[in-house]
């Protein structure tokens, strides 16, 4: 596989965040840091099984309790959320997409935390609901059962976020979502249901630029930890996640 080390540019970047966060190492061991970093950049760009992380990145054990560590604590999400501290929040966009789920992400024991795994029509698989900014850049990330519509999550990828407008396909079109848009002074450009009796109007060329969303995920879905599912826990998963979509930031 080839090498794909963090640059100096996006180490820089990531440095002045984890300097504030106490369970992260710079202060005491940067380069250790770093290299930790740019092991869980490996896991999520090959895919591989932890025990198979190359040994110049340290003990695969003490790297996986690690990245465990920083998942349970929030790191992550905070991570992205620094980076992603200046948004174009003109326009929003919501969307889901499937991930299907390997058998071993599956038996994890209640006690140990929740899964978000179910059964769709694709199969053993979880949804990935994703909320991005004008310019199609990752803002937040959330998981549930594959089955689960898409609208469930509507509310809760906006919270504490405001957009002038929020462009979203049919699945988010319910009376409810448009009328908690309407009542955050949001315009929807959200298609109306096709069997709707009364055709609410919308943005159809503003609509168009929905497709962002789409390349979003297909942006995250480049890195095989993400494109399908290993890991039996949802906050692990969701922690490869929010860290690609720190890398997206990077770019």
């Amino acid at each position: 596989m080839t090498d794909i080390r963090l640059s100096d540019e996006e180490w820089g970047k990531m440095r002045e965040f984890l300097r504030q966060e106490s369970r992260a190492y710079v202060g005491r061991d940067e380069d250790g840091c770093r290299r930790f970093v740019e092991a869980v950049k490996w896991m999520s760009r090959s895919g591989a099984q932890w025990r198979l992380l190359p040994t110049e990145y340290g003990a695969w054990n003490s790297v996986y309790k690690q990245f465990v560590c920083w998942c349970a604590t929030g790191v992550w999400e905070r991570l992205l959320a620094a980076l992603a501290s200046d948004p174009d929040t003109e326009h929003g966009m919501l969307d889901a997409t499937i991930v299907r789920a390997h058998p071993c992400a599956a038996g994890a024991q209640k006690k140990h935390g929740q899964q978000a795994l179910g059964r769709s029509r694709g199969g053993f698989s979880c949804k990935l609901h994703l909320t991005v900014d004008g310019l199609g850049n990752p803002l937040r990330a959330l998981l549930t059962a594959g089955q689960r519509h898409d609208s469930t999550q509507a509310q809760a990828l906006l919270a504490g976020l405001t957009f002038e407008k929020v462009i979203a396909d049919r699945g988010y079109a319910g009376a409810e979502f448009i009328a908690y848009l309407h009542a955050q002074g949001c315009e929807a450009v959200i298609p109306p249901h096709q069997r709707a009796k009364v055709k609410r109007a919308y943005d159809t060329w503003l609509y168009r630029e929905r497709h962002l969303v789409e390349c979003c995920f297909n942006k995250l879905k480049h890195f095989r930890r993400i494109f399908s599912r290993f890991d039996k826990l949802d906050r692990s998963y969701l922690g490869f996640v929010q860290f690609v979509c720190a890398l997206v930031w990077l770019r």
